[in-house]
């Protein structure tokens, strides 16, 4: 696969992430009615900011090594739909273990793409 395809797919992947990660912080803003106490609305918040924490992490594994990182997000996705089985709609579950398996996809593509295949290492 020829660099700008592999590029692609690299870039996308890292973009879809940052995006992702973006909005499920929107889901922290939820703890901003925790309580009249400031510092449980501070704990709520930052416990609700967790699983952007977890794909920011993932990302970062990525961006030095695909495979490991499309093996975190494709866990996170099904971290995901083992926490919240049978207590969310259907559609909770397409939104975020959908772009999370999506980028572990693209990130294994890469992966895939990047490594040379051994047929054609002896051939050369």
């Amino acid at each position: 696969m020829n660099y700008a395809k592999r590029s692609l797919l690299f870039w996308g992947a890292t973009f879809l992430s940052i995006l992702f990660a973006a909005f499920i912080s929107i889901f922290a803003l939820d703890a901003l009615d925790a309580g009249p106490n400031f510092w449980s609305i501070v704990f709520a918040f930052l416990f609700h900011l967790l699983p952007t924490a977890a794909v920011l992490v993932a990302l970062t594994i990525a961006w030095r090594w695909e495979g490991i990182g499309a093996v975190i997000f494709i866990g996170l996705a099904v971290v995901y739909l083992v926490v919240a089985w049978g207590s969310v709609h259907w559609s909770a579950y397409a939104l975020i273990s959908g772009p999370l398996f999506l980028i572990g996809f693209l990130f294994l593509t890469d992966r895939i793409a990047s490594t040379p295949s051994r047929a054609h290492s002896i051939v050369d």
